[in-house]
């Protein structure tokens, strides 16, 4: 199964695991439906916005499991 890791593009997190988008949310980051998210890392967009990159993929991860379940039901 697929995870996310802080490498991956802040737009690929987002389409491949939508629920994701509500932790980008609740960090402030302004990432949904922003064209430099296409380019930007999970590392580059905790730069960005100054937050903790390790908080940030704690609840990106949280929300792994539900996300994947979500594309794929039983």
């Amino acid at each position: 199964m697929p995870t996310i890791t802080r490498d991956l593009l802040v737009d690929d997190v987002m389409r491949r695991w939508p629920a994701a988008i509500r932790v980008f949310l609740d960090f402030g980051f302004l990432c949904v439906g922003c064209p430099i998210g296409c380019f930007h890392t999970i590392d580059d967009a905790c730069r960005e916005h100054h937050s903790d990159p390790e908080a940030f993929m704690a609840a990106l991860l949280k929300t792994a499991p539900q996300a994947a379940a979500e594309a794929n039901p039983a």
